[in-house]
């Protein structure tokens, strides 16, 4: 069988509201909170823990929630290979898999973190940032380094088996598809584990089905794994 490539992108629209917290229920009020402040504290947050915890998931669900109030925020992960400038106009930071930056990325991130937290105009900016390992051990320049661990820290944890469940099928509900406990089973135990991973792949089922028309069952599933 064919395996889905799983792009993860931008458009999946993540939010706050669909993030299943379980045991990081403190990172996401956190988040909540800050999102919800009218001034925001210029103290960083940083989020760390490894793939499929929900970083970057969250990261995005907060640069939405601003941008539904007219806020705009710089954004850079590791595919940003040219940074722009620090842009006064942002309301916020968000860093995302900082673990993996480059020089270039890890000079324009300081930089960023320097102009956010002492701007030319305005009050200072909230800087969220990402990593798969606390701050101790990221392995970037010490100036940037210590500006991410100075902060509000959050070590997220990976959602367990029964949450992963209950995850895909309040997912599943909301899209309006019945999944039975074998096509649950099947799912989890062929596939990544990663929930952003899950929840793409429950799209690319949702849309097979409709345009099948027919149920999403584990026939569907191989069918669909197959042809795509």
């Amino acid at each position: 069988m064919k395996q889905i490539a799983l792009d993860l992108g931008l458009a999946s629209g993540p939010t706050l509201d669909g993030y299943f917290a379980g045991p990081n229920e403190a990172a996401l009020r956190h988040l909540q909170i800050g999102v919800g402040a009218t001034v925001r504290s210029p103290v960083p947050t940083y989020l760390w823990g490894e793939a499929g915890s929900g970083k970057t998931h969250l990261l995005k669900s907060v640069r939405e929630a601003l941008r539904e109030q007219g806020a705009v925020a710089g954004w850079m992960d590791a595919s940003v290979l040219e940074p722009p400038e620090f842009h006064e106009g942002w309301s916020v930071v968000l860093l995302d898999d900082v673990h993996l930056y480059t020089a270039v990325q890890q000079q324009a991130a300081f930089n960023w973190f320097v102009n956010a937290l002492a701007p030319k105009t305005g009050l200072p900016r909230w800087v969220l940032a990402a990593g798969q390992v606390p701050p101790a051990d990221l392995q970037l320049r010490e100036d940037l380094r210590t500006r991410l661990g100075w902060g509000h820290i959050f070590a997220l944890q990976v959602l367990g088996e029964s949450e992963r469940r209950a995850v895909l099928r309040q997912q599943a509900d909301a899209r309006g598809i019945f999944l039975r406990d074998e096509v649950v089973d099947f799912v989890l135990n062929r596939f990544s584990r990663d929930m952003g991973s899950l929840i793409q792949l429950l799209d690319e089922l949702d849309r097979y089905a409709l345009q099948k028309q027919r149920a999403v069952t584990i026939p569907l599933v191989k069918s669909m794994l197959e042809n795509e």
